[in-house]
């Protein structure tokens, strides 16, 4: 079991689990599945912005989720805030794998000197709420009906964690 920065070849099965949660949640509000491709682009640009793109392996060598961290607002006086996502492979839930990957994902934030993290949630999503608030992230948003997948409107919350207090 191991936790590391991704590399463009992670992005195939990155897109598998991505797609998943497109085609059959309300968790992204992408409705279109992703190519491959697209993926290695994200990881790019994640990597040009200097920031962490992380992958979990499992013993198997399998890779079964997924975090990285993007520049919260394009103004510079939120250079010290970022915005953390997680995916898991759905066959890889509820085994740990996501509090893994934040527990790496917020360290190296931490080491980059980030401030703040925001981690925005498609409501009612209880897994993630859980996984956001053991990190000591509080709510501090909540927006109604701002996204419409699925023929339904769709709130989203967002919780915020202090990253270097």
């Amino acid at each position: 079991m191991d936790i590391r920065q991704a590399i463009l070849t992670d992005a195939e099965k990155i897109a598998v689990i991505y797609n998943h949660y497109i085609e059959h949640t309300h968790v992204t509000f992408e409705e279109s599945p992703v190519s491959t491709e697209s993926i290695q682009e994200r990881i790019a640009e994640t990597f040009d912005q200097q920031l962490p793109y992380l992958v979990a392996v499992d013993e198997e060598d399998q890779l079964v989720g997924y975090a990285y961290a993007s520049k919260w607002k394009g103004r510079c006086a939120y250079r010290f805030s970022v915005e953390v996502t997680v995916y898991l492979d759905k066959n890889a839930t509820g085994k740990g794998w996501g509090k893994r990957l934040y527990k790496a994902l917020f360290a190296e934030l931490k080491a980059l000197s980030y401030h703040v993290a925001m981690g925005g949630i498609s409501l009612p999503n209880p897994a993630s709420v859980a996984l956001h608030e053991s990190f000591g992230m509080q709510k501090v948003a909540h927006f109604k009906e701002v996204g419409f997948k699925f023929e339904k409107w769709v709130d989203v919350g967002y919780w915020q964690g202090m990253l270097n207090e």
